[in-house]
């Protein structure tokens, strides 16, 4: 095994967050994130996420936290929960909300109703007159025209579309089957109605899957001219997430294979003309994601590659995670924990982190890592303090993975597939919890 293939089998993080979820701890209780809350000032900019546990069906591969459900009763059960948490939130009233994003599970599982009457909460609770960004993740074989009309109706301006692969075979393997027709019936609905802002997400890692199957896979995600495309590997995580033992191991691809597969899918969707940002996401030279990234203003949070710059962001749901300037909270991961909470009134807050000015420090240097594939030390105490990340850095740099010029590491074209071994550097908290990882690449 070559020295880049046995760094793309390491457990990293992907470092939508530092210091990472697994570190969180009962450290932070619901009554210190009453206490965070008070201290939002009313000048702040909010960014939301509502997670919804819920999907009709559970598809081999996913890692989310959510449950297949097939009765409408736990559904509405959690819309009105999800009603009562935003009640909770009456410190926050009349702050802007800049960015919203419903995530899952199935957001849209919830309905076009619950959908309209947890929009209008929003609405009486916080100040919209600066939204931004109102996105949305739709499972394509679940989308008729009047929920599209709904999700219009509302405000969504951003629809990201999970395509994952385009092969039936894949798709048989990992228990989503979805022919493009419907992916591209989906795109066009939500464009007829006004949702112009379309994501797509493709897989590359997947059981069954070939290099051939994955730059397919990107052609004709290409041919439906979405603004954004993501490409993740698939996790496994048979001891996380027991349904991924429904995968045969044997059916997956080796490192090399990941490898090439990940380089074919990512230079079909260059030749395109999409421009390559950061990790795993692509975007049309015309986009704001392309604009941040040449501006150096591009961020990294629990949704991917975003130009969300607000000052805190709310987690509404089950297992949902927030983020205030005085650190991390997390929601029950567990129906009936989030549900007693909130029932009862109180916060569903089980963990989170209280943030050091050293955790601040190192993610911001994470950050700018995984964002502009670079880093200036001099910026965040110069090269003295990091000299022993620096060292570890070094065999990279002989690869011909990074540059370390001085205070600057930058990671070469050849090395951005790696970036998160790069980052994991100088992480502080990583060996405790590096077998909960997956794959560098």
């Amino acid at each position: 095994m070559t020295p880049s293939l046995a760094l793309a089998e390491r457990n990293v993080p992907r470092y939508t967050s530092y210091p990472t979820a697994p570190h969180f701890s009962a450290a932070v209780s619901p009554e210190r994130y009453g206490e965070w809350l008070a201290a939002v000032p009313p000048e702040a900019r909010l960014s939301l996420y509502i997670h919804v546990p819920f999907c009709t069906e559970l598809c081999h591969y996913c890692g989310c936290n959510t449950r297949a459900v097939r009765k409408r009763a736990p559904i509405d059960d959690y819309a009105e929960l999800l009603i009562k948490e935003i009640a909770l939130l009456a410190n926050l009233s009349g702050r802007k909300l800049t960015h919203l994003h419903w995530g899952g599970g199935t957001p849209s599982i919830l309905g076009p109703e619950w959908l309209e009457t947890i929009a209008a909460s929003l609405a009486s609770r916080f100040d919209l007159s600066e939204l931004k960004e109102h996105a949305i993740e739709l499972d394509p074989r679940q989308l008729d025209k009047p929920l599209v009309r709904t999700l219009a109706a509302i405000g969504v301006n951003r629809a990201s579309l999970g395509m994952q692969d385009a092969n039936p075979h894949v798709q048989q393997a990992i228990g989503r089957v979805q022919p493009f027709e419907l992916v591209e019936r989906a795109a066009g609905w939500l464009r007829e109605a006004g949702i112009a802002n379309l994501n797509l997400d493709l897989m590359y890692g997947l059981p069954e899957q070939t290099t051939r199957d994955a730059a397919r896979s990107a052609e004709l995600a290409v041919s439906l001219k979405p603004q954004r495309l993501a490409l993740f590997g698939y996790a496994h995580v048979p001891w996380f997430k027991s349904h991924q033992r429904l995968i045969d191991e044997a059916s997956l691809p080796g490192p090399s294979e990941r490898l090439e597969q990940a380089q074919a899918a990512a230079e079909t969707l260059i030749s395109f003309g999409y421009q390559a940002i950061g990790l795993d996401h692509f975007a049309l030279p015309s986009d704001e994601l392309c604009a941040a990234t040449r501006e150096h203003r591009l961020h990294r949070n629990f949704q991917g590659y975003t130009t969300d710059d607000a000052d805190a962001l709310i987690g509404l749901g089950a297992s949902s995670i927030g983020k205030l300037p005085q650190g991390f909270v997390q929601n029950a991961p567990d129906l009936g924990g989030y549900s007693r909470s909130v029932a009862a009134g109180r916060f569903p807050i089980v963990k989170g982190l209280i943030l050091s000015d050293d955790d601040r420090l190192r993610a911001a240097i994470i950050e700018r890592l995984m964002c502009d594939l670079a880093v200036d030390l001099d910026a965040f105490g110069g090269t003295a303090r990091f000299a022993a990340e620096i060292e570890t850095l070094e065999p990279l740099a002989g690869q011909g993975l990074l540059q370390i010029d001085g205070a600057r590491i930058t990671m070469t074209e050849q090395g951005r597939p790696y970036v998160r071994i790069a980052a994991a550097a100088f992480d502080t908290y990583l060996a405790a919890s590096q077998k909960k990882h997956s794959v560098a690449v």
